[in-house]
C-alpha cells in the first residue's frame, strides 16, 4: 500500500467532532423548515386558486342560467299560434274591408245627391222662364179684368206654382234696395235715382232665383249712379 492510500483512508476514518454534528444538524433544520414552509404555501396556492376557479364556474354556470333563461322568456314571446296570427290577418283584412266599403258607400252616397241636386236644379231652372210670362201675363191683365175668374185663376195657378218651387228649395233674390252684389246680382245698367244711394240696385229687370245656397239664376238689375 501506497503512502498517499494509507493517509486517504486515515482521513476517512477519522471521526466527527461534535461541532460538525451541530451545524449539520442546523442545516436539516432549517431545509427542513423551508422545506415545509414552501409546501405550506403551495399548499395555501393551491387552494386560493381552486376556490377562484370554482367561484369562477358558479359565476359562468348561473350566467349561463340567466342567459338560457332570458332566451327562453325570448323564445316564448316570439313564439306565436299560428291559427291565432292567421285569424288576426284575415281579421283586420275584414275591418279594412268593410272600412272601404263604409267610404265607398259614403262617396256614392254623395255623388248620387250631387247629381240628383244638379239634374233636379236643372231641371227648375228650365221653369224659370214659364214663370217669368206668367208673372207677365199677370202684369198685363187690365185694371177692371183682374177681379174676373180668369185672372183669378192664372193668380192661383201662379201661386200653387211658386209654392212647389219654394218647397224645392227655390227662392227668389231680394234685389231692389239692396247693396250691389255680384255673386246674386247681374247689373246690365246704371240708372238715375234720387230714391237710393250709388251702388244700390234701383231697378230689377228680371227677377232671380236660389236653389238652397246656389245661385239657380242671376238678378238682372240697374244700379243707381
Amino acid at each position: 500500500m501506497s503512502s498517499t492510500d494509507k493517509q486517504a483512508q486515515s482521513k476517512a476514518k477519522k471521526p466527527v467532532s461534535e461541532k460538525e454534528k451541530e451545524v449539520l444538524e442546523n442545516i436539516m433544520d432549517e431545509l427542513e423548515k423551508e422545506a415545509q414552509e414552501k409546501e405550506e404555501t403551495v399548499a395555501k396556492t393551491t387552494e386560493a386558486e381552486a376556490a377562484e376557479a370554482k367561484a369562477e364556474a358558479k359565476g359562468d354556470e348561473a350566467e349561463e342560467a340567466s342567459e338560457d333563461k332570458k332566451k327562453g322568456l325570448f323564445n316564448k314571446k316570439e313564439k306565436k299560434d299560428p291559427l291565432k296570427e292567421k285569424v288576426d290577418e284575415l281579421n283586420d283584412r275584414l275591418m279594412r274591408q268593410v272600412a272601404e266599403f263604409d267610404n265607398f258607400r259614403k262617396r256614392t252616397d254623395k255623388e248620387k245627391a250631387q247629381m240628383f241636386e244638379q239634374g233636379q236644379g236643372s231641371v227648375l231652372e228650365k221653369l224659370l222662364p214659364v214663370i217669368d210670362n206668367f208673372e207677365r201675363g199677370l202684369l198685363a191683365v187690365p185694371e177692371e179684368e183682374k177681379d174676373g175668374a180668369f185672372a183669378d185663376g192664372m193668380n192661383k195657378i201662379y201661386k200653387q206654382l211658386m209654392k212647389q218651387m219654394e218647397d224645392l228649395g227655390v227662392t227668389p233674390i231680394e234685389a231692389v234696395g239692396k247693396e250691389f252684389d255680384p255673386n246674386l246680382h247681374n247689373a246690365v245698367m246704371q240708372v238715375d235715382s234720387e230714391e237710393y244711394e250709388s251702388g244700390v240696385v234701383a231697378q230689377e229687370l228680371q227677377k232671380g232665383y236660389m236653389f238652397h245656397d246656389t245661385v239657380l239664376r242671376h238678378s238682372m238689375v240697374g244700379v243707381s249712379k
